[in-house]
């Protein structure tokens, strides 16, 4: 039975990471702990941007939404970690759409931020699980996997993977499965598109899980071992990600209605792989037609010859140079037992920002 069906509907739609990462759920998540009581019928009402099938699922499992907008935060909040030093850095804006009208393009940035998302969700419900937050999961059932030895124990509470990673694919790809658009439209091609970049990301937190081990025995004598299934730390499942953006696939429709390469001579990409539609806009002024915020004030690194470096992140058109006091911990000594202390150093510093 799929999520879909034990609603008493099966969920078919659409998607736009514009809605289900609203204000509502990623930005500015209901603080009043009441509305996520079962029954609290105005949780869901409340929830400005979810799909039809996503206000079922939303009705069916409300104490899952808290974890779907930290699922969805931790998204945003990686994103802006790993390209905090490109012209794009996953900038926010204020209104209900998060990312702004950036979004609206198929390009790598936008498959970048659908799979993150995606990936967020994914990481967030499986630990809910595992943390026993959650009424309808619990630890991991995972099978022992084959390699592990024999005199270890196969046990523990690990994260829910499996759980975390189908209740996602129902609940984010709701919204790309509910429009009927017509076969080979623009927007049938941006469907796939962001269905195949949210499969690539709840993918990397499925497949970055892994084996996690303790040891137990006299003063630390390690004569028995229990293992379990654990997640990868998300900054890992952002590298990896990043990793895919670099090496997205460009994609058109095809004849059959399928997204196909636009150069064949690569690979095809696999569930795992990042596809795009439409080329990156311009990032280097702002333009509110794109929703490109430009480079205008960033700060930029003076040496780097990277997209840091100030001659590619200010585009060419040269950098101011200032000078502020930099704090940090210094002199750290270990006193014993058992803490760290350190004094406080301040340093004037240079700094430089695109003009």
């Amino acid at each position: 039975k799929s999520w879909g069906q034990c609603a008493g509907h099966l969920i078919s739609t659409e998607s736009d990471i514009d809605s289900w990462l609203s204000r509502s759920l990623a930005m500015n998540p209901i603080q009043r702990p009441e509305m996520y009581i079962i029954g609290a019928q105005p949780l869901c009402s409340q929830l400005t941007g979810l799909s039809q099938g996503q206000r079922k699922l939303c009705q069916l499992y409300q104490d899952h939404m808290v974890y779907i907008g930290e699922g969805a935060k931790t998204g945003i909040n990686e994103c802006q970690y790993q390209f905090r030093q490109r012209r794009w850095n996953c900038s926010t804006v204020d209104n209900a759409s998060v990312f702004g009208r950036v979004m609206q393009i198929g390009s790598r940035e936008t498959a970048f931020t659908y799979a993150i998302s995606a990936a967020g969700v994914v990481n967030a419900v499986s630990r809910a699980c595992r943390e026993g937050e959650l009424s309808t999961c619990g630890c991991s059932r995972a099978a022992r996997p084959r390699d592990l030895p024999r005199d270890w124990l196969w046990g523990g509470c690990g994260d829910n993977v499996n759980y975390g990673y189908r209740f996602a694919r129902e609940f984010v790809d709701a919204r790309e499965r509910e429009k009927n658009y017509p076969r080979g439209s623009i927007e049938h091609t941006r469907t796939l598109m962001n269905l195949q970049n949210n499969e690539a990301g709840r993918q990397s937190v499925y497949n970055l899980a892994n084996v996690a081990c303790k040891c137990h025995g006299v003063s630390g004598s390690c004569s028995l071992k229990t293992c379990w299934l654990q997640l990868a730390d998300f900054r890992r499942v952002g590298e990896f990600l990043k990793e895919k953006y670099d090496s997205a696939a460009a994609m058109r429709i095809g004849r059959k209605g399928k997204l196909e390469q636009v150069d064949k001579r690569f690979n095809v990409p696999t569930p795992e792989d990042l596809v795009y539609t439409d080329q990156s806009p311009d990032y280097c002024l702002k333009n509110d037609t794109t929703g490109s915020m430009g480079t205008l004030g960033r700060l930029c690194n003076k040496t780097s010859e990277g997209m840091d470096g100030c001659e590619l992140m200010c585009c060419g058109r040269g950098y101011d140079q200032f000078k502020t006091y930099k704090h940090e911990r210094c002199h750290c000594k270990f006193h014993w037992c058992c803490y760290v202390k350190c004094k406080r150093c301040t340093s004037l510093v240079d700094q430089f920002v695109c003009k």
